[in-house]
């Protein structure tokens, strides 16, 4: 049981309001704590927008959670009736009360039986209620509805004094009582008398725009608390009543710096290496056929690989198609699946209003707490409600996937044929911390698939188109061809690099006939170095020889004129063939 609401006058601080918890996920929360305790809250609306329900489920969590006993009294529908149709959301109603934690007493009331004469009087059923309150020590009631006591009577003075009378006869019992009331045609319920002397009255709204049915809740007023004033969603399923407050939450969501891997290698290495950040937002768009869901299945294969839970919206095929189809390219998805990481929820987006698919988003990522979700494709959501309704939906939901921590992997469905590729069908674009777009190539009679990175906030990102392959083994990325004609893909691509390799070819061959060439006179003009080398060496030792011999014939001059000399006796020696005297004889 909760406790909140205080009222200040300057700062002087009032009396605490006591709240009593429903506990029904998501209204304690748009109250502020629960109910009004101790207090009348009347629960009004059209037929089957679930004020029954809301009544019911209200008693039966108080028993179940809080040990506050209840009393549902009814004035339509039997005891019989009512647990078997509890039964169907898993409540035994039987069972609370033969425990005495719950009393179902039915009081009947035949409208063609009533006759208005004299004063209304209500001592009986206060009689009645009051015994069963002190029956089992009750501390919560719920009278559904309360037209059926005042049918056939048309005087408002006595009509408003009796509900008066009967809201303070709950007040006086200390109990947190529920008042259910149908909605009038102008008024907020048939009287137009029950909203004017309840604490707190609750309007539940249903629906139904192009064939598409949605149901909402709003708190029309709260004596003594603040309170959410807007329309909520709310949902009606297996685990019963369920609101989701779907205001924007305030940009304080925190932001990781682990990184995640993209599940394809290439495309991790396009992103700095290491994937996108954990937490983040990640949208990848294009046109039908590009591979956008593939993407979304390595991406869930790599995060279960890694031993984390993912939850996987479709709104276009189901879980067994969507499986079949990802082996085609070597993922396999069921075996996430059978170990219990991976979970499917596939509807159409007509199956419910736009407001539900997001209460059911809720109330998956709550039941399964994932550390991945995706989205495929958010376009769809477009055949449920206006793209700005849709846009706002989605800002909602991503901001709630932030505060919970929970990365975010959202395909969307581009038409071709626009001219501009870089946009969204819902204009989310903004929303997301990472964007890829997916796009046909066509050229040369083929259409092949291009990828390429538009942001990645806070993340070095490459700017170039990787073409993108689907194979038997998963999605490859290479390198696009870009030549003076623009990108080539395909056998385009193909076609221009055998030419280059043919080019190339005959490149290579006339530099090697060159270089060929070049040796042959390089061996040339050795050659002619070596003959060269040759004719000189022949030259000087031609030389070395003349001049060998010239100094041997000096000699033997030399020998023969000293050798004259001594013959003739002669005073002195001739001069020598260099033009010297040589010294005097001797004298004898």
């Amino acid at each position: 049981m909760g406790v909140t609401g205080r009222a200040k006058r300057g700062k002087t601080e009032g009396p605490i309001l006591k709240k009593c918890s429903t506990g029904i996920k998501g209204l304690d929360e748009i109250t502020g704590g629960g109910l009004p305790q101790g207090r009348p809250t009347l629960v009004c609306g059209g037929t089957g927008c679930g004020k029954t329900l809301l009544a019911m489920e209200f008693l039966l969590r108080g028993a179940l959670n809080y040990g506050e006993p209840g009393v549902f009294m009814s004035f339509e529908e039997k005891p019989d009736e009512l647990v078997q149709n509890y039964a169907s959301l898993g409540f035994d109603l039987e069972g609370l009360v033969a425990q005495h934690r719950l009393v179902l007493e039915y009081v009947y009331i035949e409208r063609s039986e009533i006759e208005e004469t004299g004063e209304y009087d209500l001592e009986a059923l206060f009689i009645r209620l009051g015994h069963a309150i002190d029956s089992i020590g009750a501390k919560r009631v719920v009278l559904d509805t309360v037209e059926a006591l005042f049918s056939g009577f048309s005087n408002e003075s006595i009509l408003r004094a009796e509900l008066r009378r009967l809201f303070r006869f709950l007040k006086s019992k200390g109990v947190t009582a529920i008042i259910t009331g149908e909605q009038g045609e102008r008024t907020l319920t048939r009287y137009g008398l029950e909203e004017y002397v309840a604490d707190c009255v609750i309007f539940l709204n249903h629906t139904v725009s192009d064939q598409i049915a949605t149901r909402h809740l709003r708190i029309i007023k709260y004596r003594g608390s603040s309170h959410g004033t807007n329309e909520y969603p709310f949902l009606i399923d297996q685990q019963g009543f369920s609101v989701m407050p779907i205001t924007s939450l305030g940009l304080d969501h925190p932001a990781f710096t682990e990184r995640i891997s993209t599940g394809i290698p290439r495309l991790d290495t396009m992103l700095g290496g290491e994937g996108y950040f954990r937490g983040s937002s990640i949208l990848v768009s294009g046109t039908a056929g590009t591979g956008k869901s593939s993407m979304a299945a390595h991406f869930v294969d790599g995060a279960c690989s890694r031993g984390e839970r993912c939850l996987y919206f479709a709104f276009e095929e189901s879980q067994n198609q969507i499986i079949r189809n990802m082996r085609s390219i070597g993922i396999d998805l069921e075996q996430w699946v059978k170990k219990g990481l991976l979970r499917f929820h596939n509807t159409r987006p007509s199956l419910y209003g736009l407001e539900m698919h997001l209460v059911a988003l809720h109330k998956e990522v709550e039941r399964f707490d994932p550390a991945v979700v995706v989205v495929d494709p958010i376009s769809n959501l477009v055949t449920a409600a206006a793209p700005k309704e849709v846009k706002a939906m989605l800002s909602r939901l991503i901001d709630y996937l932030k505060l919970k921590r929970i990365t975010a992997f959202c395909t969307d469905l581009t038409s071709a044929g626009g001219g501009i590729l870089e946009q969204t069908e819902v204009g989310v674009s903004s929303l997301m911390d990472a964007w890829l777009l997916l796009q046909n190539i066509e050229g040369s009679g083929e259409r092949n698939r291009g990828l390429y990175i538009l942001k990645a906030r806070g993340i070095a990102h490459s700017n170039q188109i990787r073409e993108f392959f689907l194979t038997d083994r998963g999605i490859a990325l290479r390198d696009v061809y870009v030549g003076p004609g623009g990108v080539l893909t395909g056998t385009a691509r193909i076609a221009q690099e055998a030419r280059d390799a043919a080019a190339s070819t005959l490149h290579r061959q006339e530099i090697e006939r060159k270089q060929r060439e070049l040796e042959r006179k390089k061996k040339t003009v050795d050659a002619q170095i070596i003959a060269l080398k040759t004719e000189y060496e022949l030259e000087r030792e031609e030389l070395q020889q003349a001049v060998a011999q010239e100094r041997l014939r000096d000699d033997v001059v030399m020998k023969e004129s000293m050798e004259m000399a001594r013959a003739r006796q002669a005073d002195a020696v001739p001069t020598t063939a260099g033009g010297k005297q040589g010294r005097g004889g001797r004298k004898r």
